[in-house]
């Protein structure tokens, strides 16, 4: 029990462990585990230097500084998995919705999938514009034909030379 109480009374005042820091262990982890394969020098200072950045970090008493750091991942971090979750969702609602950009602000704007052309008020900018949007049936059969001609045509050129 004694260790632990020391190690709280050290630990008092100090930043601790984060977001960051976790993907900064993460990181590590992964360099040293690629670098028993790739045996590289680069790799292996790299895991050293963000092992060295990890453990100042959680034992900085500069907390306002450690949490400006851990937003600014934090919104990187955010702007990733947007994107990514975007394109999931468009993925996953090809059948019922289609996304558009708005021409003037270049925001995504969902919509129900109509086809027809209607007109749009983006939510962002308050924009009105016109929007065409084809059947998923049409746009399926385009996909089709696109890879049928990308497939025939080494085909025809295997055929016919």
């Amino acid at each position: 029990m004694k260790f632990k109480e020391k190690l709280m009374r050290f630990m008092f005042g100090r930043y601790g462990s984060d977001q960051l820091g976790n993907f900064m262990m993460w990181t590590y982890i992964g360099l040293l585990l690629a670098n028993i394969f790739v045996k590289s020098l680069i790799m292996y200072t790299l895991a050293l230097i963000l092992m060295f950045l990890t453990l100042f970090r959680m034992f900085s008493r500069n907390i306002n500084a450690r949490n400006k750091e851990n937003l600014k991942f934090l919104s990187a971090k955010k702007k990733f998995t947007s994107f990514f979750k975007l394109q999931f969702d468009r993925v996953r609602d090809m059948r019922k919705k289609v996304y558009k950009k708005c021409p003037s602000c270049k925001a995504t704007v969902r919509l129900p999938r109509q086809s027809g052309k209607h007109s749009v008020v983006c939510p962002s900018c308050k924009e009105r514009f016109s929007v065409k949007i084809m059947p998923f049936a049409a746009i399926l059969s385009i996909i089709i034909a696109g890879i049928l001609i990308l497939t025939a045509i080494p085909v025809l050129l295997i055929i016919f030379l």
